[in-house]
């Protein structure tokens, strides 16, 4: 399994990125993608995640109403769609894939994914 997050960049505030994994060696179909952030000096937070099998997602408070979470008509890519982007969005972001099948309450929890994909940088500054 090999799981491979693109997209970031650097963004104004009030701009959008989107973000993609895409997954190798398996299959999307009944599993979960999670996304996941870490700032420098920071811990890791779960931002979002997407259950493939039943399309229930789920937010961090702190993106809420700005960031959409979406399976790519690509085969096998889940999108992190990032709009009205503030400076503290900014760090690198990583998708990770959990091959059981999440509860809704623990969509955000690292230690429920199994794989992990390179992150991708996002900064937000003018």
């Amino acid at each position: 399994v090999q799981l491979q997050a693109s997209g970031g960049g650097l963004v104004e505030p009030g701009g959008s990125l989107r973000l993609s994994c895409a997954a190798s060696g398996f299959r999307l179909d009944y599993h979960a993608i999670g996304w996941f952030r870490q700032a420098p000096g920071s811990e890791r937070e779960g931002i979002s995640a997407f259950r493939t099998w039943d399309a229930v997602s789920n937010y961090a408070d702190s993106v809420r109403g700005r960031f959409t979470v979406a399976k790519g008509t690509a085969r096998n890519t889940v999108y992190l769609q990032m709009d009205n982007l503030r400076p503290e969005d900014t760090g690198l972001y990583y998708c990770a894939l959990d091959v059981g099948h999440v509860t809704y309450t623990r969509m955000l929890d690292a230690d429920e994914y199994q794989f992990w994909g390179q992150g991708t940088q996002v900064t937000v500054s003018s």
